[in-house]
């Protein structure tokens, strides 16, 4: 997919840097907020489905529980990323782990040296297999020995993936859920998972084939509509590599905006959150995606 560039107001930059395997990356993040400070990723999309960048501070505003906040932290570079990969071996997926791994291959390849990757993959179980690392060719390791077997424990799964992703070093986290057939053996329910997902600081994307996920394509759209995050359900997996693709473009757009809330209370509570564009002149009109809010701290 292509992304829409503001004449004037950016300069270009390289969108894919094919990643060094060299040794483990141990530099900062390039992106630093306080504990107090509210973190917001935010996508920008034309109306041809294109990525914007190049939008500047002023363009944006954001609103908890529909109270205008004062942004105290702005960045719109590709900054580094932090993913986590939850593939889907079980025996359902049949020849599609093969496709999957291409797929997973080709968006680790098109990596910055400053990213970081973890693995779990699930049947009837759910194991990290990869803790976080920049190096690509851990991962790939580990995919290479996976064979399809058993059966879907897909929340388990997902609940992994929000436990380990907390200890990621980027502001931009994401986990990429790779899976072909609906839920039938978790321990973890999906309410458990939905409330685990609303306080968890990530975006969730997930790409399922259309034809097997049957009501799971409505539980996968919910969990993802809260964390400001894309569920995909081509026709097959050959599409697989456009749509990890489509992942890496939005991922490298995105904005990251930050602010410490006018609400000081420290009572738990959900606050739901809203940006509202001002764009520059001349501009259609844009569409924006964001996590649609978070839980205040608890004394």
């Amino acid at each position: 997919m292509r992304r829409v560039f503001i004449p004037c107001l950016i300069i270009s930059f390289i969108f894919c840097v094919r990643i060094s395997v060299g040794g483990e990356d141990l530099s900062p993040p390039r992106f630093r907020i306080n504990v107090d400070t509210v973190v917001v990723r935010v996508t920008v999309t034309d109306p041809l489905n294109r990525y914007v960048v190049g939008l500047q501070r002023e363009h944006f505003q954001l609103f908890e529980n529909k109270l205008e906040q004062t942004l105290t932290h702005f960045s719109s570079d590709s900054s580094a990323i932090s993913v986590g990969i939850i593939l889907d071996t079980s025996g359902s997926m049949g020849d599609n782990v093969l496709t999957a791994r291409s797929s997973v291959i080709r968006f680790l390849e098109q990596g910055d040296p400053e990213d970081e990757y973890f693995l779990v993959t699930f049947n009837e179980q759910s194991t990290l297999v990869r803790d976080f690392t920049n190096r690509s060719e851990n991962i790939q390791n580990e995919l290479s020995i996976k064979s399809p077997k058993g059966r879907t424990a897909l929340y388990d799964a997902i609940y992994i993936g929000l436990e380990k992703i907390r200890d990621a070093r980027s502001e931009k986290k994401a986990l990429i859920v790779i899976t072909d057939g609906e839920d039938n053996s978790s321990r973890y329910t999906f309410s458990e998972l939905k409330d685990f997902v609303k306080e968890s600081d990530v975006q969730i994307y997930v790409i399922g084939e259309r034809s097997e996920m049957g009501y799971g394509r409505g539980i996968i759209t919910e969990i993802v509509r809260l964390t400001g995050g894309r569920a995909f359900f081509p026709n097959n997996f050959k599409q697989l590599d456009y749509f990890c693709d489509l992942i890496h473009s939005e991922l490298r757009s995105q904005y990251l905006v930050g602010y410490s809330s006018s609400d000081s209370k420290a009572d738990g509570s959900w606050r739901k959150v809203q940006v509202r564009l001002d764009p520059p002149e001349g501009m259609p009109k844009l569409k924006v995606r964001t996590k649609e809010g978070y839980f205040a701290p608890r004394k």
